[in-house]
């Protein structure tokens, strides 16, 4: 180091050292500003993952009061511009409980809608079968009986199951009449591929059908009485739309 006048004159050397010095402390400051910025996009990251987990579905039944008159309630069903926007009641032990009983348990001849008791009530069976009557007054499931136009079909193809804590929305895609037989109730399959031979089994020969977009991955059918013949049935098949992504919220 000089001294010139009274004046600190620094050498070439310590100048260079000291440029070095003031770089590394420059280089370290931006390297802890970066992390900073890091850290706080990180943060900000993990708050929306976390604010997005904790959102829950909200389901606009109000679930809490159907169980209150009968816990065997695991979904509602509605058909737009149809009478079918009912309740979905499931016994395991028997598929009699509700051919003849209401919500209430009450006895009556119109029964309740109600899901197969081989079927998962939170309906992740491959096929989930669905019963109501056909009720003269157009109650129940005498609408299914509107499905029997292809136009009507064509037009109508949106069905909404609503569970506590998801949707599953549903396209429609054929109607037929037919005999009660077990086959038609088959609820259990090896893969997803097995079932879909099932659907196409099922719905061969179908008065009205429309070709499915999709690969047929959950299969749902609605059945009601029918009257072509002694003991008829005329079903509704539809699938699930994977189209809609909040299949899964919860």
């Amino acid at each position: 180091m000089l001294i010139i006048a009274g004046t600190v004159v620094f050498g070439v050397t310590e100048y260079r050292n000291r440029q070095r010095t003031e770089e590394m402390y420059r280089s370290l400051a931006d390297e802890a500003k970066g992390d900073e910025v890091i850290a706080v996009i990180r943060s900000e990251e993990e708050s929306a993952a976390a604010e997005t987990e904790a959102e829950e579905y909200v389901s606009p039944i109000d679930f809490e009061s159907l169980w209150e008159i009968n816990s065997d309630v695991v979904a509602w069903i509605n058909i737009p511009d149809t009478n079918i926007d009912y309740p979905v009641l499931h016994d395991p032990e028997s598929n009699d409980t509700y051919f003849d009983h209401d919500i209430e348990g009450n006895q009556t001849t119109a029964g309740a809608i109600f899901l197969d008791r081989d079927d998962a009530p939170d309906f992740t069976s491959l096929h989930n079968v669905i019963y109501g009557h056909h009720m003269r007054n157009g109650t129940m499931f005498r609408d299914i009986m509107k499905f029997r136009d292809q136009e009507y079909l064509e037009t109508h193809r949106d069905i909404t199951i609503y569970l506590p804590d998801r949707e599953i929305k549903l396209k429609a895609f054929a109607c037929t009449y037919t005999t009660p037989d077990g086959i038609r109730r088959k609820t259990q399959f090896d893969d997803t591929e097995a079932l879909q031979e099932y659907a196409a089994q099922m719905t061969a020969g179908a008065e009205e059908y429309i070709e499915p977009d999709q690969e047929i991955n959950q299969l749902f059918s609605f059945v009601t009485c029918s009257y072509e013949f002694n003991n008829a049935r005329t079903i509704l098949y539809a699938y699930a739309d994977e189209s809609f992504s909040d299949q899964k919220r919860s």
